[in-house]
């Protein structure tokens, strides 16, 4: 029988084009497609990657971390088919390969490095059979879709104890360090720097217990959410000793952050153009999966080094100011706008964490959607330690399909209602929070202090397919 493959890839191609010409982005749809029309298509053009691939999966994260991990492998020479876009389902996975693939069974590309949804995880696994596995961690998330963390970590468990491949984990995650326990090929990579640790757990930390014996964890050092250094005091399992590792860590507000990187190969200083404890995690996520597959050191710093913000995950975007007697094309008609996601309490509570370092007062467009992949139940947002920035807010615009429920976590934070505005409608609430309020406060030169957004998953798309139409960024699916 003749291959049917190429007729199948033609036909998901099509359907690939009329999706973008409808405007909606075409990141999944075509490999629904070829799915449906070849169900092992995944496994068919994974085969025809030279080099393999590797799987990247976490609740917070992912996508950054592949971002530098392609960055650091692009710049070793390593030609890439990545998931660049962030559809991280079996339907983007395909679509990837589809896009990739080329006549007579070839394809652009010799590695396979994927951003893989925490469900999606096994399938896939069993359709690529990777060489390499990062699982950076695993923070409360959607309960309504994901169920517990536990119940995530055991099916990551039955995936891991098949073998295969080498597994690449977050020792100061307890959960994710446990999955590495009894497999034969593990690298570990955490935080060793002290000065970072919190005075306490915080509210919304996770993996308190001892997967062995049930015991409390005792935390000698708490760094983000559940992740430190930690150790059972009953049956004496510890922190797996890291051999990717991060120290001399430097966070410099909302724009960047250094640290010093120890290797098996070696150390150096990295330098990145992303703010956060949690861009530091991820930095040294890709850091570990590169040393995994042998990339050099100093390949590995100057990748880090040159990353910049993938869409919504602390990106800028130049705005305009409503009612500023300017045209929008000049510079005091201009605002900047900080995109900064935000979409489960760890993660927010890092965001915040990382406001807090900035100096003066805030102006915030927070954006609450609860659509299916934000998750239906919004009630995480009174785990969010939205207390961080009270008396920091001079005003803030609460938009999305539950734009009252923010307002009101807001004003429970402390935040006075007379600097909180309500507007559903995303549009005009980018207008109104874009625009001047009262107290004429300036920023250096005598532009506009940043406006900093801090929208759920749908609603970072929905406000950069805004931005998009607006003219003040590039398509929302590059």
């Amino acid at each position: 029988m003749a291959d049917s493959l190429p007729l199948k890839l033609a036909l998901a191609r099509a359907v690939g084009a009329l999706s973008r010409l409808a405007g909606r982005g075409a990141t999944s749809a075509p490999g629904k497609v070829l799915m449906r029309l070849q169900p092992d298509a995944i496994a068919a053009l994974g085969r025809r990657l030279r080099r393999g691939s590797v799987l990247i999966s976490a609740t917070n994260g992912k996508t950054t971390t592949a971002a530098m991990s392609a960055g650091i492998l692009e710049r070793a020479g390593i030609p890439l088919v990545h998931n660049h876009a962030g559809a991280n389902m079996a339907g983007g996975i395909a679509t990837t390969l589809l896009a990739a693939a080329r006549p007579h069974r070839g394809i652009a590309g010799e590695l396979g490095l994927f951003e893989v949804d925490e469900l999606w995880l096994a399938p896939l696994c069993a359709q690529l059979h990777p060489r390499a596995i990062l699982l950076g961690n695993l923070f409360r998330d959607q309960l309504d879709r994901y169920g517990e963390l536990e119940t995530i970590a055991e099916r990551w468990q039955q995936v891991l104890s098949e073998g295969g491949a080498r597994l690449v984990l977050n020792a100061d995650d307890p959960l994710i360090a446990d999955l590495g326990r009894e497999h034969p090929d593990v690298l570990y990579f955490g935080m060793d720097d002290d000065s970072l640790a919190l005075p306490g757990m915080a509210h919304a930390a996770d993996a308190k217990h001892c997967r062995r014996c049930g015991a409390p964890y005792a935390f000698d050092a708490i760094y983000l959410g559940h992740l430190g250094h930690y150790h059972c005091p009953a049956c004496g399992q510890s922190r797996p000793t890291p051999a990717v590792s991060a120290t001399a860590v430097r966070l410099e507000g909302v724009r960047a952050a250094r640290f010093t990187l120890h290797t098996p190969a070696g150390q150096g200083e990295v330098s990145l153009a992303l703010p956060g404890l949690y861009n530091v995690y991820n930095a040294l996520a890709a850091a570990a999966l590169a040393s995994a597959l042998e990339v050099p050191l100093a390949t590995i710093i100057a990748g880090l080094s040159s990353t910049k913000a993938t869409f919504g995950r602390a990106e800028t975007v130049m705005v305009s100011v409503p009612g500023s007697g300017s045209t929008a094309g000049t510079p005091a008609g201009r605002r900047e706008l900080r995109i900064m996601l935000v979409k489960n309490p760890a993660g927010t509570n890092e965001v915040l964490r990382t406001l807090a370092l900035e100096p003066g007062q805030h102006d915030l467009l927070g954006v609450l959607n609860d659509q299916i992949a934000d998750g239906r139940d919004v009630s995480w947002i009174w785990d969010a330690d939205f207390e961080l920035l009270a008396g920091r807010v001079r005003h803030v615009t609460c938009s999305g399909t539950r734009a009252a429920e923010l307002a009101v976590r807001f004003k429970y934070a402390g935040i006075e209602p007379d600097r909180m505005s309500v507007q559903p409608d995303l549009p005009l609430a980018l207008r109104e929070a874009a625009g001047e309020h009262d107290d004429g406060e300036r920023g250096d030169g005598d532009q506009p202090p940043p406006l900093y957004a801090l929208p759920t998953y749908t609603a970072m798309l929905s406000l950069r397919e805004l931005l998009v139409a607006r003219g003040e960024a590039s398509s929302a699916w590059s």
